[in-house]
């Protein structure tokens, strides 16, 4: 799929999404996305030309549905049929109150507005930040963007073929432009996934830019803040 290099106007309506910046999804943890930790430099250097920052958290319940432990017989990365439709099952990862669920120590976004926990509810798994894996009961997030006069989102994290992918895909059905940023997501790639989620941009309309296609207003060496880990 072509990553767009044209320079891309950021301005005060957009919004910044990082997704799933934790302990769990970088190296050494339950449900590791490789070079996962190598997002954060590249969200450090877009992050300050963005008005407005949102992060999202997994925050998934000791037994989750989406667990692989939680259906005997069942390993993790196979699938399985639940009430709203095919489920990958996963290893034990994000669990509340965890260290594996925290944000990954080295993220330095305190001005961050809006942090997000989806995956809560115990039956059903949430990849977007839009949508639980229903594809109809509601985070909120539209909400909030609307209210805030949010109109277009730019999305970085973990992993790239999955919440990532879902998130913006579902920005686009709720009308939102969305925008992801190839070099500050990495990918799981199980069974194709890569390509089945490009394939799915392209259908919607997702753009895919490069990092140095961005330019803004913003003053970009505008303080960051403190590692998350201690607020």
């Amino acid at each position: 799929m072509r990553i767009a290099i044209n320079p891309l106007q950021i301005n005060p309506q957009d919004a910044l999404l990082v997704i799933d910046v934790q302990n769990d999804f970088c190296p050494g943890g339950a449900l590791a996305v490789a070079g996962g930790d190598e997002v954060i430099p590249v969200i450090h250097r877009i992050a300050p030309r963005f008005d407005h920052i949102l992060l999202t958290q997994d925050w998934h319940s000791p037994h989750h549905a989406s667990f692989a432990h939680a259906h005997p017989g069942k390993h993790p990365f196979e699938q399985t049929e639940m009430s709203y439709g095919p489920q990958t099952l996963w290893p034990d990862h994000c669990v509340q109150g965890t260290p594996g669920a925290e944000f990954h120590p080295a993220l330095r976004l305190t001005q961050a507005e809006l942090i997000l926990r989806k995956g809560f509810r115990p039956q059903i798994d949430s990849y977007s930040a839009f949508f639980e894996n229903d594809r109809t009961t509601s985070t909120g997030l539209a909400g909030y963007l609307r209210e805030r006069n949010l109109t277009r989102v730019f999305l970085v994290g973990l992993a790239y073929d999955y919440c990532v992918g879902y998130s913006a895909l579902d920005a686009r059905r709720l009308g939102f432009p969305a925008i992801v940023i190839r070099d500050a997501c990495r990918a799981i790639d199980l069974n194709g996934s890569v390509a089945s989620i490009e394939a799915q941009f392209v259908a919607a309309g997702v753009e895919l830019v490069d990092s140095v296609s961005l330019s803004s207003s913003v003053d970009p060496n505008r303080q960051l803040g403190v590692p998350l880990k201690h607020l």
